[in-house]
Protein backbone atom coordinates (compact mmCIF):
# COMPACT_ATOMS: atom_id res chain seq x y z
CA UNK A 1 0.00 0.00 0.00
CA UNK A 2 1.31 4.06 -1.39
CA UNK A 3 1.07 6.03 2.12
CA UNK A 4 0.06 8.35 -0.58
CA UNK A 5 -3.16 6.73 -1.46
CA UNK A 6 -4.18 5.83 1.93
CA UNK A 7 -7.51 7.01 2.55
CA UNK A 8 -7.19 7.89 5.98
CA UNK A 9 -4.71 10.39 7.41
CA UNK A 10 -2.44 11.42 10.56
CA UNK A 11 -3.40 13.81 12.85
CA UNK A 12 -0.64 16.22 14.27
CA UNK A 13 -2.25 17.02 17.29
CA UNK A 14 -4.10 14.55 19.92
CA UNK A 15 -7.46 14.41 19.83
CA UNK A 16 -9.34 16.29 22.34
CA UNK A 17 -12.01 13.48 22.74
CA UNK A 18 -9.53 10.60 23.01
CA UNK A 19 -9.76 8.80 27.01
CA UNK A 20 -7.12 6.39 26.89
CA UNK A 21 -4.12 5.95 24.98
CA UNK A 22 -5.74 3.20 22.52
CA UNK A 23 -8.50 5.55 21.66
CA UNK A 24 -5.34 8.47 21.53
CA UNK A 25 -3.23 7.14 18.95
CA UNK A 26 -6.37 4.86 17.13
CA UNK A 27 -7.86 8.30 15.77
CA UNK A 28 -4.48 9.39 15.76
CA UNK A 29 -2.86 7.12 13.56
CA UNK A 30 -5.95 7.01 11.25
CA UNK A 31 -6.99 3.61 12.58
CA UNK A 32 -10.60 4.36 13.32
CA UNK A 33 -13.28 6.79 12.71
CA UNK A 34 -16.02 7.89 14.94
CA UNK A 35 -19.49 7.96 13.46
CA UNK A 36 -21.89 8.32 16.66
CA UNK A 37 -20.91 7.67 20.39
CA UNK A 38 -20.08 4.37 20.86
CA UNK A 39 -19.43 3.83 17.09
CA UNK A 40 -16.81 3.42 14.76
CA UNK A 41 -15.45 2.56 11.59
CA UNK A 42 -12.86 0.27 10.91
CA UNK A 43 -10.49 2.42 8.42
CA UNK A 44 -7.70 0.27 6.33
CA UNK A 45 -4.57 0.21 8.81
CA UNK A 46 -7.35 -1.36 11.66
CA UNK A 47 -9.32 -3.81 9.12
CA UNK A 48 -6.13 -5.56 8.24
CA UNK A 49 -5.19 -5.93 12.21
CA UNK A 50 -8.52 -6.98 12.25
CA UNK A 51 -8.55 -9.67 9.45
CA UNK A 52 -5.25 -10.84 11.05
CA UNK A 53 -6.52 -11.39 14.54
CA UNK A 54 -9.41 -13.30 13.26
CA UNK A 55 -7.14 -15.32 11.29
CA UNK A 56 -5.71 -16.99 14.27
CA UNK A 57 -9.00 -17.61 16.34
CA UNK A 58 -10.19 -18.93 13.17
CA UNK A 59 -7.31 -21.43 13.09
CA UNK A 60 -7.38 -22.08 16.73
CA UNK A 61 -10.73 -22.28 16.69
CA UNK A 62 -11.14 -25.00 13.75
CA UNK A 63 -7.95 -26.62 15.74
CA UNK A 64 -10.30 -27.40 18.80
CA UNK A 65 -13.02 -28.87 16.31
CA UNK A 66 -15.16 -25.98 15.91
CA UNK A 67 -17.56 -25.38 12.77
CA UNK A 68 -17.93 -22.24 11.69
CA UNK A 69 -20.68 -20.66 11.08
CA UNK A 70 -23.21 -17.56 10.43
CA UNK A 71 -26.24 -16.27 12.36
CA UNK A 72 -28.61 -13.55 11.88
CA UNK A 73 -28.07 -10.05 13.87
CA UNK A 74 -32.01 -8.97 13.80
CA UNK A 75 -33.65 -11.35 15.86
CA UNK A 76 -37.57 -12.14 17.15
CA UNK A 77 -38.34 -10.41 20.55
CA UNK A 78 -40.19 -13.81 21.28
CA UNK A 79 -36.69 -15.20 21.69
CA UNK A 80 -35.47 -13.32 24.30
CA UNK A 81 -38.65 -13.25 26.38
CA UNK A 82 -38.68 -16.90 26.34
CA UNK A 83 -35.89 -17.33 28.02
CA UNK A 84 -36.22 -14.58 30.27
CA UNK A 85 -33.03 -12.45 28.83
CA UNK A 86 -35.05 -9.72 27.99
CA UNK A 87 -35.39 -8.06 31.58
CA UNK A 88 -31.44 -9.55 32.13
CA UNK A 89 -29.95 -7.33 29.71
CA UNK A 90 -32.71 -4.21 30.11
CA UNK A 91 -32.00 -1.33 28.38
CA UNK A 92 -28.79 -2.90 27.21
CA UNK A 93 -30.49 -4.46 24.67
CA UNK A 94 -31.68 -2.31 21.11
CA UNK A 95 -35.34 -3.27 20.42
CA UNK A 96 -37.13 -2.43 17.30
CA UNK A 97 -40.04 -3.39 15.60
CA UNK A 98 -40.63 -4.70 11.81
CA UNK A 99 -43.56 -2.99 9.23
CA UNK A 100 -46.06 -5.42 10.60
CA UNK A 101 -45.06 -4.15 13.97
CA UNK A 102 -43.57 -7.31 15.31
CA UNK A 103 -40.95 -7.15 18.15
CA UNK A 104 -37.35 -7.59 17.40
CA UNK A 105 -33.69 -7.11 19.14
CA UNK A 106 -30.33 -6.82 17.39
CA UNK A 107 -28.39 -9.19 18.76
CA UNK A 108 -25.91 -8.54 21.23
CA UNK A 109 -25.04 -12.38 21.76
CA UNK A 110 -26.18 -15.33 20.11
CA UNK A 111 -27.28 -18.57 22.50
CA UNK A 112 -31.00 -18.48 21.97
CA UNK A 113 -30.37 -18.30 17.72
CA UNK A 114 -27.60 -21.38 18.18
CA UNK A 115 -29.58 -23.35 20.58
CA UNK A 116 -32.61 -23.44 18.06
CA UNK A 117 -29.78 -24.58 15.17
CA UNK A 118 -28.55 -27.67 17.58
CA UNK A 119 -32.26 -28.32 18.81
CA UNK A 120 -33.00 -28.82 14.86
CA UNK A 121 -29.99 -30.94 13.85
CA UNK A 122 -28.64 -32.84 17.46
CA UNK A 123 -31.05 -36.21 18.02
CA UNK A 124 -28.95 -38.54 19.76
CA UNK A 125 -25.58 -38.79 22.02
CA UNK A 126 -24.02 -39.83 18.79
CA UNK A 127 -24.18 -36.17 17.44
CA UNK A 128 -22.61 -34.78 20.41
CA UNK A 129 -20.38 -32.95 21.20
CA UNK A 130 -20.24 -30.05 18.68
CA UNK A 131 -18.47 -26.57 18.78
CA UNK A 132 -19.91 -24.21 16.48
CA UNK A 133 -18.16 -19.91 16.35
CA UNK A 134 -18.79 -17.09 14.10
CA UNK A 135 -17.37 -13.72 14.15
CA UNK A 136 -20.29 -11.48 13.72
CA UNK A 137 -21.49 -7.90 14.79
CA UNK A 138 -22.68 -7.92 17.82
CA UNK A 139 -24.97 -4.38 19.57
CA UNK A 140 -25.24 -3.43 22.92
CA UNK A 141 -27.01 -0.16 23.93
CA UNK A 142 -24.33 0.88 26.26
CA UNK A 143 -25.45 3.80 29.23
CA UNK A 144 -21.56 4.90 28.72
CA UNK A 145 -19.89 4.10 26.10
CA UNK A 146 -15.70 4.69 26.33
CA UNK A 147 -12.02 4.09 25.36
CA UNK A 148 -12.74 3.84 21.62
CA UNK A 149 -13.10 0.34 21.05
CA UNK A 150 -12.68 -1.08 24.72
CA UNK A 151 -16.38 -0.09 25.14
CA UNK A 152 -19.20 0.32 21.99
CA UNK A 153 -22.42 -0.25 21.26
CA UNK A 154 -21.76 -2.20 17.70
CA UNK A 155 -18.75 -4.18 17.64
CA UNK A 156 -17.39 -7.73 16.57
CA UNK A 157 -17.31 -10.56 18.28
CA UNK A 158 -16.17 -14.19 17.92
CA UNK A 159 -18.41 -16.28 19.98
CA UNK A 160 -18.75 -20.13 20.17
CA UNK A 161 -20.80 -22.57 22.03
CA UNK A 162 -19.73 -25.91 23.06
CA UNK A 163 -22.88 -29.02 23.13
CA UNK A 164 -22.09 -31.65 25.18
CA UNK A 165 -23.83 -34.78 26.81
CA UNK A 166 -22.59 -34.85 30.05
CA UNK A 167 -20.65 -32.57 32.82
CA UNK A 168 -17.31 -34.68 32.28
CA UNK A 169 -17.73 -33.50 28.21
CA UNK A 170 -18.39 -30.53 28.65
CA UNK A 171 -15.55 -29.65 30.99
CA UNK A 172 -13.61 -31.61 28.04
CA UNK A 173 -14.49 -28.68 25.38
CA UNK A 174 -14.39 -25.87 28.45
CA UNK A 175 -10.70 -27.14 28.83
CA UNK A 176 -10.23 -27.48 24.87
CA UNK A 177 -11.30 -23.70 24.62
CA UNK A 178 -9.66 -22.09 27.31
CA UNK A 179 -6.33 -23.75 25.47
CA UNK A 180 -7.12 -22.13 22.40
CA UNK A 181 -7.85 -18.83 24.01
CA UNK A 182 -4.25 -19.30 25.38
CA UNK A 183 -3.19 -19.87 22.23
CA UNK A 184 -4.72 -17.21 20.44
CA UNK A 185 -3.19 -14.59 22.70
CA UNK A 186 0.20 -16.38 22.42
CA UNK A 187 0.28 -16.00 19.10
CA UNK A 188 -0.69 -12.61 19.00
CA UNK A 189 2.02 -11.83 21.22
CA UNK A 190 -0.56 -10.59 24.27
CA UNK A 191 0.29 -11.86 27.11
CA UNK A 192 -3.10 -12.52 29.41
CA UNK A 193 -4.13 -13.28 33.11
CA UNK A 194 -6.69 -16.00 33.04
CA UNK A 195 -9.36 -15.13 35.87
CA UNK A 196 -12.23 -16.78 37.71
CA UNK A 197 -15.33 -14.45 36.81
CA UNK A 198 -19.00 -13.97 37.30
CA UNK A 199 -21.10 -15.19 34.22
CA UNK A 200 -23.20 -11.99 34.64
CA UNK A 201 -26.70 -11.58 32.29
CA UNK A 202 -25.51 -14.54 29.84
CA UNK A 203 -25.56 -16.97 33.24
CA UNK A 204 -23.84 -20.27 33.64
CA UNK A 205 -21.82 -21.72 36.24
CA UNK A 206 -17.95 -21.83 35.68
CA UNK A 207 -16.35 -18.48 34.17
CA UNK A 208 -13.36 -17.31 33.42
CA UNK A 209 -12.09 -13.95 31.78
CA UNK A 210 -9.09 -13.50 29.67
CA UNK A 211 -7.32 -10.08 30.98
CA UNK A 212 -4.56 -7.75 29.19
CA UNK A 213 -2.86 -6.01 31.55
CA UNK A 214 -2.76 -2.57 31.45
CA UNK A 215 -3.10 0.60 33.70
CA UNK A 216 -6.23 2.16 32.31
CA UNK A 217 -8.03 -0.81 31.84
CA UNK A 218 -11.68 -0.92 33.35
CA UNK A 219 -11.43 -3.83 35.33
CA UNK A 220 -9.39 -4.80 38.32
CA UNK A 221 -8.30 -8.77 38.92
CA UNK A 222 -7.12 -10.01 42.04
CA UNK A 223 -3.79 -11.83 42.08
CA UNK A 224 -2.29 -14.47 44.60
CA UNK A 225 1.72 -14.09 43.82
CA UNK A 226 2.18 -17.39 45.90
CA UNK A 227 -0.41 -19.68 44.43
CA UNK A 228 -1.29 -17.76 41.17
CA UNK A 229 -5.02 -17.54 42.30
CA UNK A 230 -6.77 -15.29 39.95
CA UNK A 231 -10.19 -13.71 39.89
CA UNK A 232 -11.49 -10.54 38.44
CA UNK A 233 -12.86 -8.49 41.53
CA UNK A 234 -16.20 -9.00 40.88
CA UNK A 235 -15.68 -12.57 41.89
CA UNK A 236 -12.63 -12.69 44.17
CA UNK A 237 -12.79 -13.90 47.83
CA UNK A 238 -10.33 -13.36 50.46
CA UNK A 239 -9.62 -14.28 54.05
CA UNK A 240 -10.00 -11.52 56.76
CA UNK A 241 -6.91 -11.39 59.48
CA UNK A 242 -8.81 -12.77 62.33
CA UNK A 243 -9.74 -10.22 64.94
CA UNK A 244 -7.96 -10.64 68.53
CA UNK A 245 -10.64 -11.81 70.90
CA UNK A 246 -11.77 -9.50 73.67
CA UNK A 247 -14.60 -9.64 75.76
CA UNK A 248 -18.19 -8.68 74.47
CA UNK A 249 -18.99 -5.15 76.11
CA UNK A 250 -22.88 -3.65 76.80
CA UNK A 251 -24.54 -2.09 74.16
CA UNK A 252 -24.14 2.24 74.99
CA UNK A 253 -25.97 5.12 72.70
CA UNK A 254 -23.26 7.88 72.11
CA UNK A 255 -24.10 11.28 70.62
CA UNK A 256 -22.51 12.12 67.16
CA UNK A 257 -23.68 15.00 66.09
CA UNK A 258 -23.45 15.50 62.17
CA UNK A 259 -21.63 12.27 61.41
CA UNK A 260 -22.32 10.92 58.61
CA UNK A 261 -19.57 8.80 57.40
CA UNK A 262 -17.05 5.89 57.92
CA UNK A 263 -14.35 7.94 58.39
CA UNK A 264 -16.01 11.03 60.05
CA UNK A 265 -17.12 8.22 62.95
CA UNK A 266 -13.92 6.83 63.34
CA UNK A 267 -12.24 9.94 63.69
CA UNK A 268 -14.77 11.52 65.75
CA UNK A 269 -14.05 8.03 68.12
CA UNK A 270 -11.13 7.68 67.71
CA UNK A 271 -11.10 3.90 66.39
CA UNK A 272 -10.44 2.26 62.91
CA UNK A 273 -12.60 1.34 60.46
CA UNK A 274 -13.03 -2.26 60.68
CA UNK A 275 -14.47 -1.58 64.54
CA UNK A 276 -17.66 -0.01 62.54
CA UNK A 277 -20.15 -1.89 60.42
CA UNK A 278 -21.23 0.15 57.30
CA UNK A 279 -25.13 0.44 56.52
CA UNK A 280 -25.99 0.99 52.63
CA UNK A 281 -29.16 1.08 50.82
CA UNK A 282 -30.34 -0.66 48.14
CA UNK A 283 -33.30 -0.84 46.22
CA UNK A 284 -34.13 -4.42 44.22
CA UNK A 285 -36.67 -5.38 42.45
CA UNK A 286 -39.43 -2.76 44.09
CA UNK A 287 -37.90 -2.77 47.49
CA UNK A 288 -35.43 -1.15 49.69
CA UNK A 289 -32.73 -3.65 50.91
CA UNK A 290 -30.27 -2.70 54.24
CA UNK A 291 -26.97 -3.96 53.44
CA UNK A 292 -24.58 -4.20 56.34
CA UNK A 293 -20.65 -4.87 55.50
CA UNK A 294 -17.29 -3.92 57.69
CA UNK A 295 -16.34 0.18 57.61
CA UNK A 296 -13.08 -1.09 55.91
CA UNK A 297 -14.83 -2.35 53.15
CA UNK A 298 -16.97 -2.07 50.24
CA UNK A 299 -20.40 -3.49 49.01
CA UNK A 300 -19.56 -5.92 45.71
CA UNK A 301 -22.55 -5.24 43.50
CA UNK A 302 -22.25 -8.32 41.67
CA UNK A 303 -22.01 -10.62 44.54
CA UNK A 304 -24.98 -8.77 46.20
CA UNK A 305 -27.02 -8.99 43.36
CA UNK A 306 -26.56 -12.70 42.46
CA UNK A 307 -26.95 -13.22 46.67
CA UNK A 308 -29.81 -11.75 46.25
CA UNK A 309 -31.43 -13.29 42.74
CA UNK A 310 -31.90 -10.19 41.28
CA UNK A 311 -31.75 -8.79 37.57
CA UNK A 312 -32.08 -5.34 38.93
CA UNK A 313 -30.35 -3.67 41.32
CA UNK A 314 -29.56 -0.09 42.18
CA UNK A 315 -28.46 2.03 45.25
CA UNK A 316 -31.55 3.50 46.67
CA UNK A 317 -32.50 7.09 46.28
CA UNK A 318 -32.89 9.56 49.21
CA UNK A 319 -36.99 9.14 48.66
CA UNK A 320 -36.72 5.70 49.42
CA UNK A 321 -34.69 5.65 51.89
CA UNK A 322 -36.63 7.73 53.55
CA UNK A 323 -39.58 6.19 52.86
CA UNK A 324 -38.49 3.08 54.49
CA UNK A 325 -37.98 4.53 57.58
CA UNK A 326 -34.39 4.45 57.59
CA UNK A 327 -32.14 7.70 58.20
CA UNK A 328 -29.03 8.01 56.29
CA UNK A 329 -25.88 7.97 58.42
CA UNK A 330 -27.07 6.62 61.68
CA UNK A 331 -28.99 3.62 60.19
CA UNK A 332 -27.66 -0.31 60.96
CA UNK A 333 -29.56 -3.54 61.54
CA UNK A 334 -30.28 -2.80 64.98
CA UNK A 335 -33.65 -3.56 66.10
CA UNK A 336 -34.73 -2.94 62.36
CA UNK A 337 -37.52 -4.92 61.37
CA UNK A 338 -40.07 -4.51 58.04
CA UNK A 339 -36.85 -4.56 55.64
CA UNK A 340 -35.05 -7.25 53.59
CA UNK A 341 -31.37 -7.19 56.18
CA UNK A 342 -28.48 -8.68 54.03
CA UNK A 343 -24.99 -8.93 55.45
CA UNK A 344 -20.99 -10.06 54.52
CA UNK A 345 -19.58 -12.20 56.71
CA UNK A 346 -17.03 -9.88 57.64
CA UNK A 347 -19.65 -8.36 60.31
CA UNK A 348 -18.93 -11.93 62.03
CA UNK A 349 -15.21 -11.27 62.11
CA UNK A 350 -14.81 -9.10 64.89
CA UNK A 351 -16.45 -7.80 68.38
CA UNK A 352 -17.75 -4.79 69.99
CA UNK A 353 -18.54 -2.79 66.64
CA UNK A 354 -19.98 0.74 66.51
CA UNK A 355 -23.00 1.42 63.97
CA UNK A 356 -25.79 3.60 63.73
CA UNK A 357 -28.53 3.96 66.26
CA UNK A 358 -31.48 4.09 63.89
CA UNK A 359 -32.14 7.59 65.07
CA UNK A 360 -30.84 10.89 64.07
CA UNK A 361 -27.00 11.96 64.92
CA UNK A 362 -26.59 8.92 67.25
CA UNK A 363 -24.81 5.26 67.39
CA UNK A 364 -24.05 2.73 69.39
CA UNK A 365 -21.13 1.17 70.82
CA UNK A 366 -20.43 -2.50 71.99
CA UNK A 367 -22.46 -4.08 68.93
CA UNK A 368 -21.98 -7.86 68.54
CA UNK A 369 -23.42 -9.91 65.80
CA UNK A 370 -25.67 -12.45 66.50
CA UNK A 371 -26.11 -11.13 70.22
CA UNK A 372 -27.61 -7.63 69.39
CA UNK A 373 -28.87 -8.12 65.67
CA UNK A 374 -30.30 -10.51 62.87
CA UNK A 375 -30.01 -10.90 59.40
CA UNK A 376 -31.97 -12.87 56.97
CA UNK A 377 -28.95 -13.24 54.68
CA UNK A 378 -25.00 -13.90 55.83
CA UNK A 379 -22.98 -14.23 52.96
CA UNK A 380 -19.65 -13.06 50.69
CA UNK A 381 -20.92 -9.61 49.59
CA UNK A 382 -17.76 -7.44 50.19
CA UNK A 383 -14.93 -6.22 47.01
CA UNK A 384 -11.51 -8.06 47.51
CA UNK A 385 -9.12 -5.29 48.08
CA UNK A 386 -5.27 -5.42 48.24
CA UNK A 387 -3.71 -6.59 50.98
CA UNK A 388 -6.61 -8.67 52.56
CA UNK A 389 -4.96 -12.77 52.35
CA UNK A 390 -5.99 -15.61 49.96
CA UNK A 391 -8.23 -18.26 51.17
CA UNK A 392 -6.30 -20.72 49.40
CA UNK A 393 -2.22 -20.30 50.84
CA UNK A 394 -3.05 -17.04 53.00
CA UNK A 395 -0.64 -15.15 51.44
CA UNK A 396 -0.90 -11.46 50.56
CA UNK A 397 -3.27 -10.49 47.70
CA UNK A 398 -2.41 -7.72 45.08
CA UNK A 399 -4.52 -6.07 42.43
CA UNK A 400 -4.03 -5.74 38.68
CA UNK A 401 -6.05 -3.26 35.96
CA UNK A 402 -6.41 -4.82 32.73
CA UNK A 403 -9.11 -4.65 29.62
CA UNK A 404 -11.58 -7.95 29.48
CA UNK A 405 -10.06 -9.54 26.19
CA UNK A 406 -11.79 -12.74 26.44
CA UNK A 407 -14.63 -14.80 28.63
CA UNK A 408 -15.80 -18.58 28.56
CA UNK A 409 -18.59 -19.74 30.54
CA UNK A 410 -20.30 -23.36 31.31
CA UNK A 411 -23.81 -22.51 30.97
CA UNK A 412 -25.15 -25.96 31.97
CA UNK A 413 -28.76 -26.66 31.15
CA UNK A 414 -30.56 -23.39 30.88
CA UNK A 415 -31.06 -22.86 27.40
CA UNK A 416 -31.12 -26.24 25.96
CA UNK A 417 -34.27 -26.67 29.40
CA UNK A 418 -36.28 -23.85 28.48
CA UNK A 419 -35.40 -23.96 24.61
CA UNK A 420 -36.50 -27.67 24.39
CA UNK A 421 -32.73 -28.69 23.19
CA UNK A 422 -32.96 -32.43 23.89
CA UNK A 423 -30.63 -35.59 22.95
CA UNK A 424 -31.53 -39.04 23.34
CA UNK A 425 -28.70 -40.48 25.65
CA UNK A 426 -27.44 -44.44 25.05
CA UNK A 427 -30.25 -45.75 26.78
CA UNK A 428 -32.84 -44.44 24.70
CA UNK A 429 -34.01 -41.39 27.29
CA UNK A 430 -34.02 -38.05 26.82
CA UNK A 431 -31.85 -35.20 28.53
CA UNK A 432 -31.17 -31.88 28.18
CA UNK A 433 -27.88 -30.90 26.02
CA UNK A 434 -25.12 -29.47 28.10
CA UNK A 435 -23.76 -26.33 27.20
CA UNK A 436 -20.94 -23.37 27.41
CA UNK A 437 -20.01 -20.01 25.88
CA UNK A 438 -17.01 -18.69 24.91
CA UNK A 439 -16.50 -15.38 23.37
CA UNK A 440 -13.90 -12.50 22.40
CA UNK A 441 -14.19 -8.83 21.48
CA UNK A 442 -12.25 -8.44 18.60
CA UNK A 443 -12.22 -4.82 18.37
CA UNK A 444 -11.57 -4.63 21.93
CA UNK A 445 -8.69 -7.02 21.62
CA UNK A 446 -6.81 -4.61 19.00
CA UNK A 447 -7.77 -1.67 21.48
CA UNK A 448 -6.35 -3.79 24.58
CA UNK A 449 -3.29 -4.62 22.60
CA UNK A 450 -2.35 -1.21 21.88
CA UNK A 451 -3.10 0.28 25.32
CA UNK A 452 -0.11 -2.46 26.34
CA UNK A 453 1.91 -1.72 23.32
CA UNK A 454 2.98 1.63 23.18
CA UNK A 455 5.35 4.48 24.16
CA UNK A 456 5.10 8.49 23.85
CA UNK A 457 5.74 8.38 19.77
CA UNK A 458 3.02 6.40 18.57
CA UNK A 459 1.61 2.87 18.57
CA UNK A 460 4.26 -0.49 18.81
CA UNK A 461 2.12 -3.31 17.07
CA UNK A 462 3.16 -6.87 17.80
CA UNK A 463 4.46 -8.53 14.50
CA UNK A 464 1.17 -11.10 14.19
CA UNK A 465 -1.51 -8.53 14.19
CA UNK A 466 0.39 -5.19 13.07
CA UNK A 467 -1.27 -4.50 9.77
CA UNK A 468 1.91 -4.27 7.61
CA UNK A 469 5.54 -5.89 8.71
CA UNK A 470 7.37 -2.98 6.90
CA UNK A 471 7.11 0.84 6.61
CA UNK A 472 9.19 1.68 3.82
CA UNK A 473 10.32 5.40 3.88
CA UNK A 474 11.76 7.37 0.58
CA UNK A 475 13.28 10.43 1.53
CA UNK A 476 14.34 13.21 -1.22
CA UNK A 477 11.67 11.10 -3.84
CA UNK A 478 12.09 14.45 -5.89
CA UNK A 479 15.17 12.98 -7.25
CA UNK A 480 14.25 10.68 -10.20
CA UNK A 481 17.53 7.87 -9.07
CA UNK A 482 15.57 7.84 -5.58
CA UNK A 483 12.08 7.23 -6.57
CA UNK A 484 13.15 4.56 -8.61
CA UNK A 485 15.52 2.93 -6.13
CA UNK A 486 12.40 3.30 -3.58
CA UNK A 487 9.65 1.77 -6.32
CA UNK A 488 11.43 -0.85 -7.35
CA UNK A 489 12.13 -1.82 -3.44
CA UNK A 490 8.78 -2.32 -2.90
CA UNK A 491 7.70 -4.20 -5.38
CA UNK A 492 10.44 -6.32 -4.14
CA UNK A 493 9.53 -6.32 -0.60
CA UNK A 494 6.02 -7.60 -1.56
CA UNK A 495 7.73 -10.58 -4.21
CA UNK A 496 9.60 -11.76 -1.12
CA UNK A 497 6.86 -11.70 1.58
CA UNK A 498 6.66 -9.28 2.94
CA UNK A 499 3.53 -7.10 3.43
CA UNK A 500 4.94 -3.16 3.36
CA UNK A 501 3.28 0.42 3.00
CA UNK A 502 5.55 2.61 1.41
CA UNK A 503 5.50 6.43 2.34
CA UNK A 504 5.50 7.70 -1.04
CA UNK A 505 4.88 11.35 -0.57
CA UNK A 506 7.11 13.48 -2.29
CA UNK A 507 5.83 16.92 -0.91
CA UNK A 508 6.61 15.97 3.08
CA UNK A 509 9.63 16.49 4.97
CA UNK A 510 11.93 13.23 6.42
CA UNK A 511 10.71 14.37 9.96
CA UNK A 512 7.40 14.23 9.24
CA UNK A 513 7.45 10.62 7.21
CA UNK A 514 9.60 9.46 10.15
CA UNK A 515 7.32 10.85 12.86
CA UNK A 516 4.43 8.84 10.91
CA UNK A 517 6.17 5.94 10.86
CA UNK A 518 6.50 5.98 14.70
CA UNK A 519 2.95 7.03 15.20
CA UNK A 520 1.50 3.81 13.11
CA UNK A 521 4.29 1.86 14.59
CA UNK A 522 4.67 -1.24 12.25
CA UNK A 523 7.73 -3.49 13.19
CA UNK A 524 10.17 -2.35 11.00
CA UNK A 525 10.65 0.56 9.35
CA UNK A 526 13.55 0.98 6.47
CA UNK A 527 14.70 4.14 4.69
CA UNK A 528 15.82 4.68 1.08
CA UNK A 529 18.17 8.03 0.44
CA UNK A 530 20.73 9.13 -1.53
CA UNK A 531 23.10 8.88 0.92
CA UNK A 532 21.95 5.14 1.61
CA UNK A 533 21.82 4.75 -2.30
CA UNK A 534 25.79 6.10 -2.66
CA UNK A 535 26.18 3.40 -0.15
CA UNK A 536 24.99 0.85 -1.61
CA UNK A 537 22.67 -0.01 1.91
CA UNK A 538 19.10 0.22 3.32
CA UNK A 539 18.59 1.90 6.96
CA UNK A 540 16.39 -0.83 9.10
CA UNK A 541 15.14 0.10 12.39
CA UNK A 542 12.78 -2.01 14.50
CA UNK A 543 10.31 0.05 16.25
CA UNK A 544 10.95 -1.12 19.77
CA UNK A 545 14.73 -0.52 18.92
CA UNK A 546 16.46 2.67 20.33
CA UNK A 547 18.83 2.88 16.86
CA UNK A 548 19.14 1.98 13.21
CA UNK A 549 20.87 -0.22 11.42
CA UNK A 550 22.60 -0.24 8.06
CA UNK A 551 22.31 -3.43 5.63
CA UNK A 552 24.07 -3.74 2.84
CA UNK A 553 20.64 -3.87 0.28
CA UNK A 554 22.26 -7.75 -0.98
CA UNK A 555 21.69 -8.60 2.31
CA UNK A 556 18.38 -7.15 3.10
CA UNK A 557 16.12 -9.44 2.84
CA UNK A 558 17.33 -12.10 4.93
CA UNK A 559 17.64 -9.51 7.49
CA UNK A 560 14.31 -8.73 7.54
CA UNK A 561 13.37 -12.73 8.01
CA UNK A 562 15.96 -12.47 11.02
CA UNK A 563 14.15 -9.80 12.40
CA UNK A 564 10.36 -11.02 11.48
CA UNK A 565 11.06 -14.22 12.86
Amino acid sequence: MRFSRLVSKTLRSDPPEAETASHRLMLKAGLIQQLASGIYSYLPLAWRAIRKIETVIREEMDAAGGQELMMPALQPMELWEHTGRRSAFGDNLFSLEDRRGRPMVLAPTHEEVVTSIVKANVQSYRDLPLILYQIQTKFRDEPRPRAGLVRVREFDMKDAYSFNADEDSLDQSYQAMAQAYRNIYRRCELPVLMAEADSGAIGGKDSHEFILATATGEDTVITCPSCSYTANAEKAVAGLTKSETEPAQPLEEVSTPGIKTIAGLAEFLNISEDKTIKAVFYFAEGEVVLVSVRGDLEVNEVKLKNALHVSELRLATDEEVAGAGLVAGSASAVGLQGIKRIADNSIANGANFVVGANKPDTHLTGVNYPRDFEVDILTDIALVQPGQLCLQCGHVLESTRGVEVGHIFKLGTFFSESMGALYLDDEGEQRPIMMGCYGIGVGRLLAAAIEQNHDEKGLVFPEPIAPYQVHLVGLNLTDEEVAASADKLYSQLWEQGFETLYDDRADQAAGVKFNDADLIGLPVRLVISPRNLKNNVVEVKGRKDSEAETVPTDELFPRLREILG
